[in-house]
C-alpha cells in the first residue's frame, strides 16, 4: 500500500467537504426561481418558465417550476398542463426510475382530469413509459406486454374521440403499437423457430400458428407461413402446407422465402414434392 502523509489526508478530507458544498451551491443558482414579487401572473410565469426548460431537456429544473405551480396554485388554468409536464420530465430522464414516477403521474392525470382534451396524450404517454423499456425479441417481454395493453387503450380510445382521430396522435400511436405487437410476436417467432431447428414440431406448430392467431398482422408473418408449412410437408400433409405457402405468395411482394415457397405450390399441385423434404 503506497504510504500517504497526513497532510495529503487532511486536504483530502477537506476537499470532501467542500465540494459538496459548491455543487449545492452552484445546482442553487442554476436551478429554477420564484415568481417575481409581485407578480400579477405567477402560475404563468412558472409555466412558462418549465416549459421552456422541458423543450432544452433540463428535466429537473422543469419539474421544480411544474411542481411549484401544481402544488401553490390549485386554481391555475395552467396546472392540468404542469402536471403534465412532471410526467413528460420523468419520462425524459429514461431511466428505470423515472420512468415508473411517469406511469404514476400519467395514471394520475386522467384520473384527476378524465374530460381533459389532453388525456389521450396522457394515455399515449403512459403507454410510451412501457414501450421505452421493451426489450429484445430474445429477452423477457413484460414491457412489451404492458406497451401493447396501454397503447391498445389509446388507440381505442383515440379513434372514438373527434378531435384525437383528427390528430396526428393517433397515427403515432398506431405506428408504437404496431412495432410493440411485432416485437412480441418476433419473441415467440424465434421460440418456435428453435423448436423447429430441433425437430421438435409440435412445440413449434403450437408457437407459430399461435402468432397468427394472437397478431395476424405481424410484420414477418411471411416466415411463419412459410415455416409452418414446412412442418405439414415433414409430415407428409400436403394439403394443409398449401394454404399457408399461398398466402405467403399472395400478401408479399418481397421475401426471402418467396421463391422457394412458389417452388413448392408447384411441386405440390403435380405431386412432385417428396414426403418429409423441403427446401
Amino acid at each position: 500500500m503506497a504510504f500517504v502523509s497526513p497532510r495529503a489526508r487532511l486536504i483530502a478530507a477537506r476537499l470532501l467537504c467542500v465540494v459538496p458544498l459548491f455543487l449545492a451551491a452552484a445546482c442553487g443558482a442554476s436551478g429554477p426561481k420564484r415568481p417575481p414579487v409581485g407578480s400579477l401572473e405567477p402560475d404563468k410565469f412558472l409555466f412558462e418558465n418549465g416549459a421552456k426548460a422541458l423543450t432544452d431537456k433540463r428535466w429537473l429544473v422543469a419539474r421544480e417550476y411544474f411542481r411549484q405551480l401544481v402544488d401553490n396554485y390549485p386554481q391555475s388554468g395552467y396546472r392540468a398542463e404542469a402536471k403534465l409536464g412532471i410526467a413528460d420530465s420523468y419520462l425524459g430522464e429514461r431511466s428505470a426510475e423515472s420512468f415508473v414516477l411517469a406511469a404514476n403521474e400519467y395514471r394520475e392525470f386522467m384520473s384527476f382530469y378524465p374530460t381533459h382534451e389532453r388525456a389521450h396524450y396522457a394515455q399515449y404517454k403512459l403507454g410510451m413509459t412501457f414501450f421505452q423499456q421493451m426489450r429484445a425479441a430474445e429477452r423477457d417481454q413484460t414491457e412489451t406486454r404492458e406497451a401493447i395493453a396501454e397503447l391498445t387503450t389509446f388507440v381505442t380510445r383515440c379513434r372514438t374521440s373527434p378531435p384525437c382521430a383528427s390528430g396526428p396522435l393517433l397515427a403515432e400511436g398506431q405506428q408504437k403499437l404496431r412495432q410493440a405487437k411485432d416485437r412480441l410476436s418476433q419473441s415467440e417467432y424465434r421460440v418456435g423457430i428453435f423448436y423447429y431447428r430441433q425437430n421438435w414440431f409440435p412445440g413449434a406448430l403450437d408457437r407459430l400458428s399461435g402468432i397468427l392467431k394472437a397478431d395476424p398482422e405481424f410484420t414477418n408473418r411471411d416466415g411463419v407461413y412459410y415455416h409452418l408449412a414446412q412442418i405439414f410437408i415433414k409430415a407428409g400433409r400436403t394439403a394443409e402446407a398449401l394454404p399457408y405457402l399461398d398466402r405467403l405468395v399472395k400478401e408479399f411482394e418481397s421475401s426471402q422465402y418467396l421463391e422457394d415457397a412458389q417452388k413448392q405450390i408447384e411441386q405440390i399441385k403435380n405431386g412432385t414434392i417428396k414426403q418429409g423434404k423441403t427446401s
